[in-house]
């Protein structure tokens, strides 16, 4: 066990209430006086009284300003040291959130749903998978912006995560600036923890930087890839009739899958295709089986807080003043 003080710049407020009596001008009394010819004598008759202005008088006042200092100076027992916890990987999620995502081609537990549910769902699974890594949130459409920084706060990442909608950042799909956005989040960090996820339907629409020319600058600064494209495959359009018509369409016709797989290859990462709920789950698996990039986390000791004592001593003293004030004032009434 050890003591401390959290926060022991505190104690530079000691001083205040003489610096306060030296710098303030006295008050002014503006009632009348009783003028005592004989006072001298009076007062020699009482030697040892003590003066309203005697260092007597003042002691407990001082006493409760020295409590209530080191209560905010924060005293605390410092246990055994806990173990350190093992900090993984660095990973930033870019979601996209353009129009496309709306587009009801996935079945999540045997319901028709919009892309974006089931990477919503699926995603926040993988979140809360990933303990010790600190985690950062891009979401992206016609702009991309950041919705949470690298945090341990799996918590908060799902939340902001099942809070996104579609069209929250534009219709359109700005895969560029989000890369670039990323990058400039993991440029100081350790460069075998660098790694983004990129999740997106469709083809760069928007967006000042080329996909590619950010993937070439990630891969400059050694952050690593991991795109994934969402969108099922060939479908006809209303069932049976339409098959007997030959009537087919793709739903993945807007997904740019050779630019997905080129920002993989250049940044040394890989690239997925998830054309169903089942696709997406095994492709998260296999994202969990990333090699964590191991750093030293700080050294970590349990706290036991000490100041209530001084706060409640400091407070029952002032109680106690407080009485003896009011109980001496009555007396005088």
């Amino acid at each position: 066990m050890m003591f401390e003080f959290h926060w022991p710049w505190c104690f530079l407020l000691l001083p205040l209430p003489w610096l306060f009596r030296l710098w303030l001008p006295p008050a002014e009394t503006r009632s009348a006086a009783l003028q005592v010819g004989f006072m001298e004598r009076l007062q020699a008759l009482q030697p040892l009284a003590a003066q309203p202005g005697s260092p007597g008088r003042k002691w407990p006042h001082l006493v409760v300003w020295v409590l209530l200092v080191i209560a905010a100076a924060r005293p605390q027992l410092l246990g055994d040291s806990l173990p350190t916890a093992v900090t993984g990987r660095d990973m930033m999620l870019a979601l996209d959130l353009s129009g496309s995502m709306e587009f009801r081609d996935m079945q999540l537990d045997g319901e028709v749903v919009d892309r974006l549910t089931l990477v919503k769902h699926l995603l926040g699974e993988f979140v809360e998978r990933r303990r010790g890594d600190r985690l950062g949130l891009i979401l992206f459409g016609s702009q991309a912006y950041v919705q949470a920084p690298l945090t341990h706060d799996r918590q908060a990442i799902g939340e902001w995560l099942d809070e996104s909608f579609i069209g929250l950042a534009g219709r359109e799909t700005a895969i560029g600036d989000a890369i670039g956005l990323a990058i400039k989040r993991l440029l100081d960090e350790p460069a075998a923890s660098r790694v983004l996820i990129l999740i997106t339907d469709g083809a760069n629409t928007a967006g000042s930087v080329s996909p590619l020319r950010a993937a070439r600058l990630a891969a400059e600064h050694g952050i690593r890839i991991f795109s994934i494209g969402v969108g099922a495959d060939t479908q006809t359009p209303d069932g049976i009739t339409s098959e007997l018509w030959g009537l087919q369409f793709d739903p993945s016709i807007e997904l740019d899958e050779a630019s997905l797989r080129e920002i993989a290859h250049l940044t040394d990462g890989a690239y997925f295709r998830a054309r169903n709920e089942a696709d997406l789950q095994a492709i998260y698996q296999q994202l969990d089986t990333l090699e964590p990039a191991l750093r030293e986390g700080l050294p970590d000791r349990q706290a036991t807080p000490l100041y209530p004592w001084p706060l409640a001593l400091a407070l029952l003293l002032s109680l106690t003043l407080s009485s003896n004030m009011i109980r001496r004032s009555r007396q005088h009434a």
